[in-house]
Order: structure tokens, then sequence, then C-alpha cells
């Protein structure tokens, strides 16, 4: 890929490996992301996913292979980036209004801004809260806030500094359907708007479905990349999870259906074992 081509695309993994002790996460990973394209990533707990996040986000390096964020190396705390981490429960006596969570999308791995600063943070804040209409609690304790809202507030958060990449690890957990729609409404309306590069980590492929361009399947330190239709069939989920895997669709949505009784060895991320069934996703 030449210079100008890489500093053009949101995302470049180029024989990209990964390792975590003995084990591959993967390897030999060619992938290039557009600016506005929506890419979801799948597979079982344990196969890389969280872990590909953490590499363009320069937490991790790669163990091989090269990786570019519109043509540079990753850096932590790249205001080009985005992020929309895992949900996790907050005490509801936790200190923190809405607008101070969004705030640290600015800040959080800084010292707060000076004086002169004060005021273009407050307005950067203000208009990521009025992106994803969450001004009426910016003011409210996050720990009394619905799982909904504050998934609003950490999609708020990773927009704050107007990124060029978002990536989201797992955004829909614990939300029911519903809220769901809402996050993916969210952040399908940035990548609409602003041309905004996704990379949407999921178990559940159905939300994002009508807005994916293509998905990333790792398993067991193999991969498919493609289009929804060219990735989620029999015979690629077969052979990804070295089962019958059956692929049903019903309508629009897309069920995996495994085999009966048989299950699909995997492993987390620390190398610790994950016994699954192969079901519906």
């Amino acid at each position: 890929m030449s210079s100008v081509e890489s500093r053009d695309t949101a995302v470049s993994l180029s024989g990209a490996e990964l390792r975590r002790g003995p084990r591959t996460l993967w390897s030999d990973l060619d992938l290039g992301i557009e600016p506005g394209e929506f890419v979801a990533v799948l597979g079982p707990n344990g196969s890389g996913k969280t872990t590909l996040l953490q590499v363009l986000l320069g937490l991790l390096p790669l163990s091989a292979g090269e990786v570019r964020i519109h043509g540079a190396a990753p850096a932590r705390g790249s205001a080009a980036v985005g992020y929309i981490p895992q949900q996790r429960a907050l005490d509801p006596l936790t200190p923190l209004r809405g607008r101070d969570l969004v705030g640290l999308g600015l800040d959080g791995h800084r010292w707060g801004p000076g004086l002169s600063g004060r005021t273009r943070r407050r307005a950067q804040v203000h208009a990521a809260l009025a992106q994803v209409d969450a001004l009426g609690y910016a003011d409210a304790p996050v720990g009394s806030l619905s799982g909904g809202e504050h998934q609003r507030l950490r999609v708020a958060q990773a927009l704050v500094g107007d990124p060029a990449l978002l990536l989201a690890d797992e955004p829909l957990l614990s939300l029911d359907l519903a809220r769901q729609r809402e996050v993916v409404d969210l952040v399908e309306k940035r990548r609409r708007e602003h041309g905004t590069a996704v990379v949407f980590v999921t178990h559940e492929l159905n939300p994002v479905l009508p807005v994916v361009d293509r998905i990333l399947y790792l398993v067991d330190g193999r991969f498919r990349i493609g289009t929804p239709e060219e990735v989620m069939t029999s015979e690629n989920l077969s052979q990804l999870y070295r089962t019958d895997v059956e692929v049903v669709r019903v309508r629009g949505r897309i069920l995996v259906v495994g085999a009966e009784d048989a299950p699909v060895h995997h492993h987390h991320d620390d190398g610790s074992p994950l016994r699954e069934e192969v079901g519906a996703r």
C-alpha cells in the first residue's frame, strides 16, 4: 500500500500478528478500513476482538506486522480515536455528573485543562451531549442513570474529541432491544454525517446488520473478512469453528446454529479455557 493510500485509510493492518503467551490470537491479518466504513468484529470470547481494539488504541504492540491509523502509528490517548468501552455498573454514589463523564473523553488521560481551555472544553462537551440527545441528564449523577442513558453518555464521551475513527467494544451488552437500536443509531448517525470510520465489536450482529459494510469474523486464530453476505454462510462458519454450523436467514435476521450437542472449545485472551455451544448469536 502506498503512503498516500495509508494516509487516506482510517485503519491499515498489514501482516498483523498478535501473540499472548504461547497463543497466537491471529496472524497474517491484512485489513484496510476506509473513512466512513462500518466494520463489525465478531467471534467467540477469547478470539482477540477486544485485543484488536487495544492495538488500535496504542495500548498493545503487534507481535509482527504493521498497523497505521490514518498513516500514523497508534498512540495512546489520541484525539483522532474515540472509544466506547464495555459497559460497567457504577456505584449509585459516584460523585460524577453526566457532563463530567463526557469530559473525560477530552482530558481523562491527563490533568485538566487550564483556564484558557475551559470555555472551549465546555462547548465541546455540550456539543457531544447534544449529538446523543443527553442534555436532559447532563447534570444528573451517573450512578442514578439507566443503562441506556449511561451508554448514551459513553457514546458522547467517545465523540467529544471529534474523532476520525470510532472504536466500540461490546456497546450493546446488557441493553434491551430498543436501547441497542438507540446506540446503533447514534453510531450510524456519526458515521453518516461525519465520515467517521467505525470498528464495532459485538456478539449481536442483527442490531448492526442494516448499517454494517463488512465483517471481520475471528475464531481461534482463523478469520474471514467480507460483506455479511460473503462471510455469514454455513460453509464459512463451519470452516472457522471446525464443526457443522448452519446459518439461517429469517425475516432479515441472521441466526447461527451449531450442530446438536457439538461443543466448540475456545480460550480467553489470557489462555484460560472456555467451553461454548455454537448457538444463536
